[in-house]
């Protein structure tokens, strides 16, 4: 069995999915992608930051940058507090840190469950998001990591 997502073919019958809330809404990544879920710790700020960029962190040893997940996509800053936490990401070989309010669960899910993003408008780019997933306590948002930081961007924030 294989579900179709934008454009793109996902074999197997399930998805290993972590999902996490911004603000009031639901989101959710492929635990592929997450390195680890850290506890919210104050980053330092980065002179002339891009506006997502809340700031940098160690990571045992490494300085990875802090992204606003909520910001970067197009909603208010989030305000961190002892709820949030960072998702570690590997994007484009890159490690990044994701702010989020708080982490709701990680799920196996079916594939076939992820319907396409709805047609919004002609100026909609829909781009960040690889479908919707529809459950018995809301609809999540499945965020695609890879088109929301393009490898240039990501090499930039390293720099």
């Amino acid at each position: 069995m294989s579900a179709t997502i934008n454009s793109k073919t996902y074999s197997g019958d399930t998805l290993e999915i972590i999902a996490f809330r911004l603000h009031d809404q639901e989101f959710c990544v492929k635990t592929t992608t997450i390195r680890e879920i850290r506890g919210w710790a104050p980053s330092t700020p980065l002179p002339h930051a891009p506006a997502d960029v809340i700031g940098v962190m160690n990571l045992r040893g490494s300085v990875i940058p802090i992204i606003d997940l909520a910001f970067k996509l197009g909603m208010k800053s989030t305000v961190a507090n002892e709820r949030s936490a960072i998702v570690v990401a590997e994007v484009h070989n890159m490690v990044i840190g994701m702010l989020v309010d708080r982490v709701s669960d990680i799920l196996t899910i079916p594939a076939n469950t992820v319907q396409p993003v709805p047609e919004v408008s002609a100026s909609f780019d829909k781009s960040f998001s690889e479908g919707i997933i529809a459950n018995e306590n809301g609809m999540i948002c499945f965020l695609n990591l890879s088109k929301m930081f393009k490898g240039t961007e990501v090499e930039e924030l390293a720099a």
